[in-house]
């Protein structure tokens, strides 16, 4: 039954990924509309991060080169 799991994480967290992709890279952390496990799973394996703007937090996809 883990699998199954694991592979709604990865699909969920492929979504969000795209949509963050698409809207320039980043999104205001409030504004996201997916759980804490889903931006958790990005976080740790490194594909996006969390940026201080001063006046709030932004989901940021990392780049890689």
């Amino acid at each position: 039954m883990a699998k199954v799991v694991d592979c709604y994480v990865e699909r969920t967290a492929a979504r969000l990924l795209r949509s963050l992709r698409k809207s320039g890279g980043s999104i205001p952390l409030h504004r996201i509309q997916f759980s804490q496990t889903i931006i958790q799973y990005l976080l740790d394996k490194k594909l996006a991060q969390i940026k201080n703007t001063g006046h709030g937090f932004l989901l940021a996809v990392v780049e890689k080169f």
